[in-house]
């Protein structure tokens, strides 16, 4: 959501830049004459350049509330979310426990990978439910085999 919301804030900088840099070319018209229908002309196109800036700072002003409760939001969604997982996580730490110390496997739970370059083994994945982690790259040495899967 952090990234969301710097990518937002960098759209609303770029349409704020753009917008200014129109403002006086769409609002301060010259009438290309001095007769009544080409001032009449640049008066009715620079009321609409007017009204364009206007619309258009209400737009960055919602743009900004908008990048505002995003960050706000994603700050508070990372502590729910990290307020929630600690006690799960300690409830799955009771009940994989015995396995664990049993079988040297959890009851529940995803292997651990085998570290890169190494060809170790991935390690097993849990009884019920659970994916054994992936088997380590193999060593520098030439047709040397990566390690194998962990069960799961």
């Amino acid at each position: 959501m952090a990234s969301a919301a710097t990518d937002l804030a960098g759209i609303g900088t770029a349409l704020e830049s753009a917008s200014a840099a129109a403002a006086a070319h769409t609002t301060g018209l010259v009438a290309a004459a001095q007769d009544e229908v080409s001032i009449a002309i640049a008066t009715l196109f620079g009321a609409h350049g007017q009204q364009y800036q206007t619309l258009s700072a209400q737009a960055a002003a919602f743009h900004q509330q908008f990048v505002q409760t995003l960050t706000g939001n994603g700050a508070s969604y990372a502590m729910a979310e990290s307020a929630a997982a600690q006690p799960l996580q300690s409830l799955l730490d009771v009940i994989n426990s015995p396995f664990v110390t049993a079988t040297g496997r959890p009851l529940i739970g995803n292997g651990a990978n085998g570290a890169p370059g190494t060809g170790q083994n991935g390690g097993a994945g849990g009884w019920l439910l659970g994916n054994g982690g992936a088997g380590g790259s193999g060593t520098s040495t030439a047709g040397a085999d990566g390690g194998a899967g962990g069960a799961g």
